[in-house]
């Protein structure tokens, strides 16, 4: 079972031009999708893609909300709990190169009863050997410790916990490991320095680099850091060893969503008991085949292969 948390849904929708975005310009749109997302939605909507047992929990004004509605009618067991206000929208723009442009709104304020009714939902239907995902930014009137309090929190129900967030969120998270440290984290490389102090660019580009960041993180508690490098694949670090994963060549569509279904590739190879390096390679497959689909469509199975992507061991002790 894998239980997605999305504390800040949203209804995305993705414009696609017909030519490259102008500022100031007025110009036609080849297509508008919409669709109900948020991180931790992505990543349920792949698992039922998969065939993998999962669960939405998050906030929604009510359990007829179209928002809500919509995830049950794509088979997502989702369970809102109830929150006042109206949901974000998030814009995405997308240049017919792959490029996009990004307009997230901050969303409705979380009240504290919504922060502990969310808080409960997971802890009662969370069990052994489940996969707890903690997706995507907090909404405002939530304290930016939210998620590592959540991880403390989830200890005794002996679930797995992965967290995907940035910014202050995910800072606070790891001024926290030793509180609890969650079992996966997936930043990318600008956010993996933001951590580390290093430069983004070079984490970037330098998968050792960035293996040797994430291991910092894995030296204070977190069990596996995934770190995502955008067309220069992933590296996974866990137990002391490393790995780099180069995608296949992609033609690029939409980069949204491509980092939650790289998480789910990397979660679903955990649930297969699929060796480390079978896992990163799942992952990237799943986050390429996402990169070549338009707005935030998540990719089946039979859109993914993972025989196309190339796996080496880092050697973290290069250039000592």
């Amino acid at each position: 079972m894998i239980v997605t948390l999305t504390a800040n849904p949203s209804h995305d929708r993705t414009v696609t031009l017909t030519e490259p975005l102008r500022h100031g310009a007025v110009q036609r749109a080849a297509s508008v999708l919409s669709q109900a997302g948020g991180k931790g939605v992505n990543i349920s909507r792949a698992s039922v893609a998969a065939g993998v047992p999962t669960l939405a929990v998050l906030p929604a004004p009510s359990h007829d909300d179209p928002f809500v509605l919509e995830l049950l009618a794509a088979g997502i067991d989702c369970r809102p709990v109830d929150h006042p206000g109206d949901l974000r929208v998030n814009i995405t723009i997308s240049d017919p190169d792959g490029t996009t442009t990004k307009l997230n709104s901050p969303g409705p304020a979380m009240t504290d009863a919504t922060r502990a009714a969310l808080a409960d939902a997971l802890a009662r239907r969370t069990g052994e050997g489940d996969w707890v995902v903690l997706a995507g930014s907090l909404p405002p009137g939530a304290p930016v410790g939210w998620y590592a309090d959540l991880v403390a929190g989830l200890a005794s129900t002996g679930a797995r916990v992965a967290v995907d967030t940035s910014d202050e969120p995910l800072r606070a998270l790891v001024d926290r490991l030793e509180d609890g440290a969650p079992h996966l984290m997936k930043p990318n490389g600008h956010e993996l320095a933001s951590l580390t102090g290093h430069d983004g660019d070079d984490l970037e580009k330098e998968p050792v680099a960035a293996a040797r960041a994430a291991l910092e993180l894995v030296d204070r508690g977190v069990e596996s850091v995934l770190v995502t490098l955008g067309g220069n694949g992933a590296v996974l670090v866990t137990d002391g060893r490393a790995w780099h994963a180069t995608p296949p060549p992609t033609t690029v569509v939409s980069t949204v969503g491509a980092g939650d279904s790289s998480l789910f590739g990397y979660l679903l190879a955990a649930i297969e008991e699929r060796p480390p390096a079978d896992r990163l390679a799942l992952a990237v497959a799943y986050g390429s085949a996402a990169a070549g689909l338009p707005g935030t469509t998540i990719p089946h199975p039979h859109q993914v292969d993972p025989t196309q992507v190339l796996v080496t061991d880092l050697d973290l002790t290069q250039g000592d």
